[in-house]
């Protein structure tokens, strides 16, 4: 289907080869008889932050939702390929999507604070989950891990959408680990932010990787190539019918993917040639 395509499998070696926490393996995603993303596998290591870059449509965000099942909530969609979580087939019929949701929490590209108190939008998942510990300290806990804590102690009963937009991205940060995830996904958590509120929340992904694995959605290339550990190159190409299927190029370590890519694709993005 495109001359890079075969790349699309190539996982980097690396030296002490950290924990792979997500392996996709041969994915292709379709909505009905549509192929959205053909033949996608990449491991997602422990402890990293791995980002998903390339050109509007090329399935970054897809994949992503792939990885905690929120695809399944869109009737057409039909995965190809497996997906394994800690070594376990997402996708295997025993498996409680609202369990995989528990484990792998998601960031979305707005900001989308609960329409209740700064305290309970942190509290609700332990809550629902039947939380047996002291919630004051989960959320103390949850929002200096968001590095927002000293801007609301003295607000927790104000409304969690009353905060600016960078806090409310940093309070939907807050919601997403208080359940104590394994693996943080942002899909574009920064697209609709200030760039002092995006440093703030670049900081923060730096200081989360130490306890959580992340995979991040990004459209800016500055973002990818400062934050990320991993970066995975996609690209897409259009059918006979204008639908654009989106496939990996390339995959390696961030500083590879942007000082010497291997694809010539690769190159001609990460420089502002396309995309």
């Amino acid at each position: 289907m495109h001359s890079d395509s075969q790349s699309a499998n190539y996982t980097p070696s690396v030296d002490n080869q950290p924990e792979v926490v997500l392996r996709t393996k041969n994915v292709s995603i379709y909505y009905g008889d549509f192929l959205a993303v053909q033949n996608v596998s990449l491991d997602i290591q422990k402890n990293r932050i791995t980002a998903f870059i390339g050109p509007s449509g090329c399935g970054k965000s897809t994949l992503l939702r792939c990885y905690n099942r929120l695809n399944d909530l869109i009737e057409s969609f039909n995965l190809e390929g497996t997906i394994e979580y800690q070594g376990q087939n997402l996708y295997a019929k025993n498996v409680d999507p609202v369990e995989v949701r528990r484990r792998i929490g998601m960031v979305f590209q707005k900001p989308n604070p609960f329409p209740k108190s700064i305290y309970d939008n942190i509290a609700y998942g332990a809550r629902v989950n039947g939380y047996k510990g002291d919630l004051d300290e989960l959320v103390e806990n949850s929002l200096r891990a968001a590095a927002l804590w000293d801007e609301v102690k003295d607000k927790l009963k104000t409304n969690g959408m009353a905060l600016s937009g960078g806090q409310q991205q940093r309070l939907c940060i807050a919601r997403a680990i208080a359940i104590e995830p394994d693996v943080v996904l942002m899909d574009e958590p920064c697209a609709s932010l200030d760039p002092i509120s995006t440093l703030k929340i670049e900081d923060l992904m730096q200081e989360l990787k130490e306890k959580y694995t992340i995979a991040i959605v990004t459209h800016n290339m500055q973002q990818a190539s400062r934050v990320s550990d991993m970066t995975a190159f996609f690209n897409a190409q259009a059918s006979e019918d204008g639908k654009r299927c989106g496939y990996l190029v390339e995959y390696n370590h961030t500083e590879a993917i942007f000082h010497n890519p291997q694809e010539e694709a690769t190159k001609e993005y990460v420089s502002g040639r396309f995309g």
